[in-house]
């Protein structure tokens, strides 16, 4: 009892974003916000077809607003791209590798995609994932316990021994007719 009442926030978290999951059409309104910008990169930030992808990310986030990770760091041709993820957020630029002009796609996709990505540990980082596996530990040690005190409440043992077991075949029967 009190494991599940300290992990109460985090166990109603995951459940509304798990129901959010299953119903990706539920926005309640909020829509992407979608932005464009466009600039140039100081001088030194590319040599040739050299790309110094720390003064890039660095003058960007200086310039723009970006937030995230910067990530997928590339050059093709005569063209140069990254990105910066973060939940619910996702930044593209491309530049041109002769003169540092860039442009700028910013989406900002609303709290519900915020709190699935979250729910998902996408683009989160490393101390939201060990959240998650710490909530994945603390729901199963719940689960278990509570598996464990019904051995010792014998007023409810059968009945719930019985719901225990219709769950589970409803649960067996719910996952093959999924997959099938």
């Amino acid at each position: 009892m009190y494991v599940s009442m300290f992990c109460l926030l985090v166990i109603l978290f995951f459940s509304f974003t798990g129901i959010t999951l299953n119903h990706p059409e539920w926005t309640f309104g909020i829509k992407d916000v979608k932005k464009e910008f466009t600039g140039k990169l100081q001088p030194g930030a590319i040599s040739g077809d050299k790309v110094d992808w720390l003064k890039v990310v660095e003058q960007l986030r200086k310039d723009q607003p970006v937030k995230g990770t910067a990530t997928d760091m590339r050059v093709d041709g005569d063209e140069g791209s990254l990105s910066f993820k973060s939940p619910g957020y996702s930044a593209e630029c491309f530049f041109k590798l002769a003169d540092g002009s860039y442009q700028m796609r910013i989406t900002s996709q609303g709290l519900v995609a915020l709190v699935n990505d979250l729910h998902r540990g996408r683009d989160s980082g490393h101390t939201w994932s060990w959240l998650i596996d710490l909530s994945g530990v603390v729901l199963v040690f719940v689960s278990l316990t509570g598996l464990g005190i019904m051995f010792y409440l014998k007023k409810s043992r059968v009945a719930a021994f019985a719901l225990c077991g219709i769950g589970t075949c409803l649960f067996i029967l719910l996952c093959f007719l999924a997959v099938k």
